[in-house]
């Protein structure tokens, strides 16, 4: 997007609270993560930060952090079709805060058993919510996605565009189109 940025991690709790809704849920924790990074860092520029739920029939699956529990996700995901939920979160230098959320339709062929065993050997589901990442090996089981391919990978960019917008931050400053340099 040509925008310069500093990537900060955010030490936030990601519990879901009894009851909540998962778009309520997505701007909690991506307004508490903006929070956390803009209370703890020495400059004023505009803080982002964002979150992604995946929802299986209501149920916000999160970061499994271990294979038993990705494994599990994966079985319950295989064949069907869930929501991905993404917020954005903006904190300006002077304080406003501006959100936005994107919601995402995925399908998912059926998965192997031998093959989630697989997946999750890689490593590559521990940290994601639901237990998969649309940019790794999980895309070859996508059959169908109804909105954002960024937002699935965790920042939509289209809303983030728009905040940025709306906050008065310049996009694509300094976009070099020369293909010779």
């Amino acid at each position: 997007m040509g925008v310069a940025y500093r990537a900060v991690g955010a030490d936030v709790d990601e519990s879901a609270e009894d009851g909540e809704l998962a778009a309520d849920y997505v701007r909690r924790i991506a307004a508490r993560k903006a929070r956390w990074v803009a209370a703890r860092e020495a400059c004023k520029l505009p803080v982002l930060a964002a979150d992604t739920a995946v929802v299986l029939r209501g149920r916000i699956l999160g970061k499994p952090g271990y294979p038993a529990a990705a494994r599990e996700m994966l079985g319950s995901l295989s064949g069907q079709v869930h929501e991905v939920f993404s917020a954005v979160v903006l904190l300006t230098q002077e304080g406003d805060e501006f959100q936005r959320t994107n919601v995402s339709t995925v399908t998912f062929a059926h998965l192997d058993p031998a093959w989630i065993e697989a997946y999750c050997a890689t490593g590559e589901p521990l940290d994601k919510a639901g237990a998969y990442a649309i940019q790794g090996y999980a895309a070859q089981f996508i059959s169908r996605l109804e909105g954002s391919y960024s937002g699935v990978m965790g920042l939509p960019l289209f809303e983030t565009m728009d905040l940025l917008q709306c906050a008065g931050i310049s996009v694509l400053p300094g976009l070099n189109l020369d293909s010779t340099q």
